[in-house]
This record gives C-alpha cells, structure tokens and sequence, in this order.
C-alpha cells in the first residue's frame, strides 16, 4: 500500500511539473506581446559614456563665458559642450539652461554641435529634469535644441515608461514640427505614444486636434499595414474636422502639411485603397468609428466662425480660400455616402479590424521594434564615433589657436623690449 502511495504521489508530481512547464510556455507569448517600449539594451548608455572624457568646472567655464559675453565676444561650442557635458546635479541642469539660452542668442548660435543636444537630453533624463529638457524642445526656436529621431525615441520612452502619455504626446508633437519620422522606431514609438494618449479620451481643443491630426497622417504615412493606414485615417478625419470648421488656412498654418483643401477625401482614399491593396492589411473600426462621427457632426459653418478660425490660425482673410473652403462643405453629403459604401465594402471583405489602434500599434512594435533596435544601435554607434572625432578635431584647432596666440604674445612683447 505505501508503494502505490508513493508511486502516485510521484505521478501527481511529474503531471503538477509538466503543467508548470506547459503553463510557462504558454505564458511567454502574453509577455512579449506586452512589449512595446526600448529595451534596456538601446537605452544603455555604454556607448555613449565610452567617449574620452573632459572634465572641467562648471564654475571655471561659467565665469569664462561671462566674461567673454561682457567684452561681446562669442563664445565657442566647444565651451558650451563642456558646460552640459560636466553636468552632475538637477540644480546644474538649471544653471545650463541659463548659458543655452544666451548661446542660442549669441553670434555663434548656429553652431551647437547635435552631440551637445544629444548630451543635454541625456543629462536632463539622468538628473531629473525631463520637463526642462521638453519645456527647451517645445521653445527650439530660442534654446537652439533640435534633437535628432535618436535623442527623441530616448525622451518619447522615457515618459511611456512613467506613463505619462500626454508628456510622451507633447515630445512626438515636437518630432512632428520637425518631421523627425525617418527611422522606423521613432514611427512606432510616435504611434504607440499617441494611440495611447487617445486612449485616455482628452478633451482636445482645435488645435491639439489639428497636432495629433497632423502626427497621426506623417507617422502613418511611413507604415504600409494595418496600424499605419488607420492612423492615416484617423489623422486624416481629425484635419478633415478642423479643416471643415475652420477652413484650410487653419490646418497647415506653422504645420508641415499639404495646404490643398480636401482632407477628409484623402481619409476616403485611404479606404479606397485598403479595399483595393493587400488582404492581411485593414483597418481599425475605432478610426472608422471616428471619421463616422465626424461627418455625422459637421454642421454648417457661419461666417463668423469662418473668419474665427482664420484669425486663430494668423492668417488674414481671403475671399478665394474662403470659396474654396464653401465649396468643400458643400461636398459633405457626397463624402458621407462615400464612407458609408467604402465601409460596407470593407466589411464584406473582413478588412475591419475590431480593436482600437492602441492593439495594431502594440503588435507592430513586438512585429517591428527589435529590427529597428538593431539599426539603430549600429547608427548610433557610427554616430557617437562621428561626433567624437568632430570634437576632437575642435579640441586641436582650439590648442593650435591658442599656441598660436601664446606665439604672438610672445613676438609682441620681445619687440617692445627691443625698441
């Protein structure tokens, strides 16, 4: 009787850890597709922190760049790099904000060096200061802080992490303005920041509509699958809804946006061609949902909200836009009968996806993020190296510079003394 016993109880212990093999298993895939942020590998800062260092004191080079402002000389990038690059603390980040500022609106304020920007944005995330960093990027124009699509994916993910996604959202508005969508994990990282802000339902005034419109259409553009044509479609609807209520002007006015009128017929183009392209792409029925609700609500628009939104976007009016703008109202009955054919189709061809965008972009970044990663590690490296033998060479045209002074300090005084 005790040997049956125990050979049962060994039984039920082999089953018991065969289940826990198989339940592991099976739980791997849920994990992974969880997966939709940089890996801890991209946000080493190995590479980075590899360069030849240069240390110096912040107080020494502050009262350096002091002086040289008082006697209205310019001051060097390679002063203002070692500034950021020494940075230690918070209050230190506040202090570079300060000198950033007056080199943007020096003589020399077109020569901070990227790897200067790149530095900032790292020292601001190290020590804490991560809206300094964005409050400098969303005011470019007078800090000269213009990060490149690598630098932005570090800032865009770091707040992903903390789950802010409106701050994540304000970064991607800036990488929008500034067209920085090349690489392909910015792409997916832009679309995962905003199919999640969205997913919060803000209340979004017009022009937040026309950003998140804006970033939508450009980063969607960039993806030929199902996550990249609904964000083109749901982007296209948001502008297609300003551009109704407040005419055209109002869309691409400070936007790097096509200014012909029509956008809710391109958002319409997009069903087109779903319908017509590959099967394994549709599209999302919440961005479906969307454009619905838009030509449902558009109503007829007053002159004075008209002129309203021209005044709003700075523009002055004009009585031929103005007709344009008539004339592509008038083109709504047209455009709802449209959507409402295209979307029927779509459905008869089972290319609607049921789930929001917020489920397309978390399978494209677990599809597309680790390849991307891979590109862009061997790009960052290369870049690194680039940028260290740029400062390198700064750093011997400043030594040869500065000999050479010594030498002609030297002749001077040795021909005061002879005469």
């Amino acid at each position: 009787m005790k040997m049956y016993y125990s050979k049962m109880a060994a039984s039920m212990l082999q089953r018991c850890v065969l289940f826990a093999r198989v339940s592991a298993k099976c739980k791997t895939p849920v994990f992974t597709v969880r997966r939709c942020l940089l890996s801890a590998s991209y946000l080493d800062a190995k590479i980075w922190e590899q360069r030849k260092e240069d240390p110096h004191s912040l107080a020494q080079l502050a009262a350096l760049m002091d002086r040289t402002y008082e006697k209205k000389f310019p001051v060097s990038s390679l002063t203002i790099s070692r500034f950021v690059d020494n940075i230690s603390s918070k209050e230190e980040v506040d202090q570079a904000d300060y000198y950033l500022y007056k080199f943007r609106h020096s003589p020399n304020c077109w020569y901070l060096r990227d790897w200067t920007i790149h530095s900032w944005v790292r020292k601001g995330l190290k020590y804490g200061a991560r809206d300094k960093v964005l409050y400098t990027i969303k005011n470019k124009v007078q800090y000269g802080i213009f990060p490149d699509e690598l630098t932005f994916n570090l800032l865009i993910d770091s707040f992903l992490k903390e789950e802010d996604y409106k701050g994540a959202w304000a970064v991607v508005e800036e990488a929008m303005l500034l067209e920085a969508f090349e690489l392909p994990s910015t792409q997916v990282l832009s679309l995962y920041a905003l199919a999640k802000y969205l997913e919060t339902k803000p209340e979004l005034s017009w022009q937040e509509e026309r950003s998140v419109g804006a970033a939508l259409l450009i980063a969607g553009l960039k993806q030929d699958n199902s996550s990249g044509r609904s964000a083109q479609l749901l982007g296209c609807a948001l502008l297609g809804k300003v551009e109704m209520a407040r005419g055209i002007r109002a869309v691409f006015q400070h936007m790097p946006l096509i200014w012909t009128p029509g956008y809710l017929n391109r958002a319409l183009a997009v069903m087109e061609n779903v319908c017509s392209g590959t099967p394994d792409v549709k599209l999302s029925k919440e961005a479906l949902d969307c454009l619905e609700a838009v030509l449902r609500d558009l109503g007829p628009v007053s002159e004075v909200d008209a002129a309203q939104g021209d005044e709003d976007a700075g523009g002055v009016p004009d009585a031929s836009v103005d007709e344009e703008d008539q004339l592509e109202r008038e083109k709504l009955p047209e455009y709802a009968g449209r959507f409402q054919a295209l979307r029927t189709e779509l459905q008869s061809q089972g290319r609607v996806d049921p789930g929001g965008l917020q489920a397309l972009v978390s399978a494209l970044a677990q599809a597309e993020l680790g390849a991307a990663e891979e590109a862009d590690g061997e790009l960052y490296s290369r870049k690194v190296q680039e940028w260290e033998e740029e400062r390198l060479m700064l750093v011997q045209r400043e030594q040869e510079l500065r000999e050479k002074a010594r030498q002609e300090q030297q002749a001077r005084k040795a021909a005061k003394a002879s005469a």
